[in-house]
């Protein structure tokens, strides 16, 4: 199990994964901010401006923003996505900085919000070709939580059934067929990244591939996705 069991020591590596990204996105083309993430229909910069509007809502923030969408999880995203976008990508990308520090979140599922950073920054790299990882043992800790918990994204029905092993890594989860793979891979295909699942093995890939259903803000427990 990662070494961290208090909330405080696990903001500290939420907050070390967005930098890590961070140093990722300082050189970026105007091709690139344009370019289509893995998160549905976002673009680069929009993933990196809905990670600034994660960090920066709290729990009544939140509340009132939901309810002003009638609980409609895309229109709560979309409100927010473009209040944190700027008007240049060097303007998103400076916002997104100053959110890097932030212990702000809509709940205490500090796990789920580390989850976030994860996924979402996989979404951001792969399309691009930035070969960066988060720390091993930081994606242990979202794959615990997401095989333990549906929050945000379907991540424990998609799971259900299955035994899910970590080749990379001491994870696993389950019982049933096997489907087996690096530790970040099988947490993108719980968060319905399509193209995770591909690089998975085993005999319960196809059940598994059945079950993903990519959306955008999936892995992000602000929006409910």
């Amino acid at each position: 199990m990662p070494p961290w069991t208090t909330t405080d020591p696990l903001w500290e590596v939420v907050v070390a994964e967005r930098a890590r990204l961070l140093a990722d996105l300082e050189h970026l083309t105007p091709d690139q901010w344009a370019a289509p993430s893995m998160c549905g229909r976002w673009s680069v910069e929009d993933v990196v401006a809905h990670l600034t509007a994660a960090a920066s809502t709290g729990r009544w923030a939140w509340v009132r923003s939901i309810v002003g969408a009638r609980f409609d999880p895309d229109v709560h995203n979309d409100r927010r996505l473009a209040e944190h976008r700027g008007p240049t990508p060097a303007r998103t990308l400076d916002a997104f900085r100053q959110a890097v520090p932030s212990r702000v979140a809509a709940t205490g599922d500090v796990w789920a919000w580390l989850g976030e950073v994860v996924v979402h920054g996989a979404d951001v790299r792969e399309p691009l070709g930035i070969t960066t990882v988060p720390a091993p043992a930081a994606v242990e800790v979202v794959a615990a939580g997401y095989a333990r918990r549906d929050f945000a994204v379907r991540s424990r029905t998609v799971a259900r059934g299955l035994t899910l092993v970590a080749d990379d890594g001491g994870f696993r989860t389950g019982d049933g067929p096997l489907v087996r793979g690096a530790t970040l891979d099988l947490v993108l295909a719980m968060a319905g990244r399509p193209a995770a699942v591909g690089r998975l093995t085993g005999d319960g890939v196809p059940e598994l591939a059945a079950r993903v259903t990519p959306a955008v803000g999936a892995g992000d427990p602000s929006g409910g996705t």
